[in-house]
């Protein structure tokens, strides 16, 4: 992975400028995470630690988190131990992947008292643990590692913390000339490949990072590769041991996405460069990380809207055949009149019959399927039967069609939501087909939800300094429009294209916010990839929503259309933050 053993030097390093900060306050936005809001620095600071199995990390970060109403029992634990606490330490374990942070507190009795907390970026190894430093004994970690999990080491309350077993390694920071040499000839007469002889030998080097250095050596002509591979190597290592760190992130060969803290020259075309790690990994691992989070929390929704999409665009398909027939009802009527005037050619058991149209101006024959079990009279009947049902159910079709289109853009609604939503915007359209009878509410009887209960609303401020309000469900999209929004607001939407509902809050604003919020519009939409994409702004007076119509939808008018290619980096660089009405 990506985040190696020198990475974390990196961040280490960084982190050394909190030192003697005090940490105000602390949050578990999820599973995974913990941030940690502190004073440092001679500001406010907030340190993100991650035990993310995909995206382990530890890095300052500007990023908003939504916290839940109640705290989870390990945030809980932590406020307990280190809130208030000041930061004594931050060090790295040897080159690994392992951070102890001491924090000094004064407890309940007034007495100094000091915790560790330890963060490993390990995989899906991962994890945070609190633990006493004098006597070595887990308070709590943020994953449980059960004795029935692993039987080398537990992680639970009580128990004498364990480090993941050794690797037995060099540490490259501290390999001299002579024992690299001896150790590389003894691989290459094992045959083993140079770049796994590296990340097998040294610790904290990943493939990346042994990549690189094989990489730099091809590029340079010479016919003594142990001294060339020395040179390179040496020249890396002697840049991390004086923390001489470049963070850098781009696209390989194989067009993988890339970062390190060392220049990389397997970067292909262009590369972001960037003034400290902390910018570099939250650029690389932000979205990506809450994008991994969200897609495990809604799969079983997901699988649910795309399932209910496909019920109804059979079901169109169907109408569509009920419809062609029903269109024929005429001809039924016709059948059903031709027999009734020629009962007299028509016997019991007969297939088929052969008449003249009299209603054809050329009076050309038809041939009328029958019934051979009923009479002359009775399969007449029966086409006058077929003839009224059809009749009667043209107007139902038409209303069934109507309704299913709806159906089918309610879910592509959702499943556009989805593909945008936090956590908590998961929750709010859960809410909100369980409020539409799609899902059984998963409440258990005997609690009871909040009454008015408002909606998480997305706040991004303009670059003149105005609120631009973002509806990323339909929860947030009616609360938003149809309650918070002032009649002479301007509201935003893309014109026929699922996506959120953007509000300028504000009478008067210049070009520039009216862009920034076509940008928004543009972007939590379906066409967030198209170029040119059609957003209509009017004022909210002009916004209004049909009775009876599905949650988010409104009809408008007095709109004028502007037309935008989604920006990225505009949307990423506009200040925003979460608001719990």
């Amino acid at each position: 992975m990506a985040l190696d053993g020198i990475v974390t030097r990196a961040i280490v390093h960084e982190l050394q400028g909190i030192r003697g900060g005090r940490i105000n306050k602390i949050h578990q936005p999820n599973d995974h995470d913990m941030v940690l809001n502190m004073r440092a620095q001679g500001g406010s600071i907030k340190l993100l630690l991650s035990a993310n199995p995909t995206f382990p990390r530890v890095h300052f970060t500007e990023q908003s988190f939504l916290n839940p109403t109640e705290a989870p029992m390990f945030c809980m634990l932590l406020r307990k131990h280190c809130e208030g606490g000041i930061i004594e330490n931050i060090t790295q374990v040897g080159m690994e992947r392992i951070i102890h942070m001491d924090v000094r507190q004064r407890d309940e009795l007034g007495d100094i008292s000091f915790k560790r907390i330890i963060i490993e970026l390990m995989g899906r190894h991962s994890n945070i643990i609190l633990l006493d430093p004098e006597t070595g004994v887990i308070l709590d970690g943020i994953h449980h590692v059960t004795p029935s999990i692993s039987s080398y080491r537990v992680i639970m309350p009580g128990f004498q913390y364990t480090e993941p077993p050794e690797q037995n390694k060099l540490n490259p920071l501290e390999t001299e000339e002579a024992s690299f040499a001896s150790s590389y000839q003894t691989a290459i007469e094992a045959g083993e490949a140079p770049k796994r002889w590296i990340v097998n030998t040294f610790t904290g080097l990943s493939p990346l990072i042994a990549e690189e250095i094989l990489n730099r050596v091809s590029n340079k002509a010479s016919d003594d590769d142990h001294r060339q591979l020395w040179s390179t190597f040496s020249h890396m290592m002697d840049d991390v041991r004086n923390h001489r760190f470049q963070p850098v992130s781009g696209l390989n060969a194989q067009e993988k996405a890339i970062f390190s803290v060392v220049p990389l020259t397997l970067i292909q075309g262009e590369r972001k460069e960037y003034a400290t790690i902390s910018k570099c990994m939250e650029d690389f691992f932000g979205e990506k990380a809450e994008r991994d989070t969200v897609k495990q929390k809604v799969s079983d929704l997901l699988r649910f809207l795309q399932n209910e999409r496909s019920k109804n665009v059979k079901k169109l398909d169907y109408l569509h055949q009920d419809l062609a027939e029903a269109e024929d009802a005429d001809q039924f009527r016709i059948y059903g009149e031709l027999l009734f005037a020629s009962l007299h050619e028509v016997k019991k058991g007969d297939k088929e019959v052969t008449l003249t149209n009299f209603y054809d101006e050329e009076q050309s024959q038809v041939a009328i399927p029958l019934d051979p079990l009923l009479g002359p009279s009775d399969n007449a009947q029966r086409y006058f039967k077929k003839y009224n049902k059809y009749k009667n159910s043209l107007a139902v079709i038409d209303e069934q069609l109507e309704k299913t289109h709806e159906e089918i853009k309610y879910m592509d609604n959702l499943l556009q939501q989805l593909a945008h939503a936090s956590m908590n915007d998961i929750e709010e359209i859960r809410e909100e087909l369980v409020q539409q009878g799609y899902l059984r509410d998963r409440v258990k009887k005997g609690k009871k939800k909040k009454k008015n209960d408002r909606p998480t609303l997305h706040v991004y401020m303009s670059s003149e300094g105005i609120e631009l309000l973002v509806g990323k469900n339909n929860l947030q999209n009616e609360y938003v429009t149809n309650r918070l929004a002032g009649p002479n607001d301007t509201w935003l939407h893309t014109k026929d294209i699922p996506g959120s509902h953007v509000v300028i809050r504000a009478e008067q604003f210049g070009d520039a916010t009216l862009e920034e919020a076509a940008q928004l519009a543009a972007y939590f939409s379906q066409a967030k990839q198209s170029s040119s994409v059609p957003v209509d702004a009017t004022l909210i007076r002009y916004v209004r929503k049909p009775s009876g119509a599905k949650p988010g939808f409104v009809i408008y008018d007095h709109q004028r259309t502007l037309f935008i290619t989604p920006d990225e980096e505009l949307v990423k660089s506009l200040p925003n933050r979460f608001k719990n009405s």
